[in-house]
């Protein structure tokens, strides 16, 4: 049986969200990621990558999106949007990085996710995007294959560092030009 789907709203982050989504982020990461990873490197990786003022100019820069999904006013998941640099191994036209993408796990297994994602790609197609790519670690077996049931395809790797541990990520990809009509 199927689970009921989860009625969310997305919108954009504001910079009043900043403080939240920081405390979301550095949460969910720290779930995901730190039962297999040395704590010192974890530390150290968040530190540099969440917290409110870096959240807030995040909001702010203009070569990032921020989707919110809430569900009853709470924050139940997030996604970044990135442009800049391209891995050689992303060939699709007008790329955009899927930044980030964490769900909270209660929402997990509840079609959260797969909702988020279609407000992503359709994010990435407003801005103009044809093609989205992402870094996954390569021991994020749940991850990948969500990534996979949601059209991407590994195309590649890149290095990681997290804190001081070089790690490895798989880079995917996914054509988000809307089919014809």
């Amino acid at each position: 049986m199927s689970p009921v789907p989860v009625a969310a709203s997305f919108r954009a982050a504001v910079r009043g969200d900043a403080p939240r989504l920081a405390a979301f982020a550095e949460r969910t990461f720290r779930e995901t990621f730190g039962p297999d990873n040395r704590p010192e490197d974890l530390e150290l990786y968040l530190a540099g990558t969440y917290g409110p003022a870096l959240q807030e100019a995040e909001i702010h820069d203009p070569a990032v999106t921020t989707l919110l999904a809430e569900v009853d006013g709470a924050l139940a998941g997030f996604a970044q949007l990135r442009t800049g640099p391209i891995p050689d191994c992303v060939r699709g036209a007008s790329p955009i990085e899927v930044w980030r993408f964490y769900v909270d796990r209660p929402w997990q297994g509840r079609g959260l996710a797969r909702q988020l994602m279609d407000e992503t790609v359709a994010a990435a197609r407003a801005g103009g995007a044809r093609t989205a790519w992402l870094a996954v670690w390569e021991r994020n077996a749940r991850a990948i294959a969500f990534y996979r049931r949601t059209g991407f395809e590994v195309t590649g790797e890149q290095p990681f560092r997290l804190g001081t541990d070089l790690q490895r990520d798989l880079v995917m990809a996914r054509s988000v030009t809307p089919p014809a009509e």
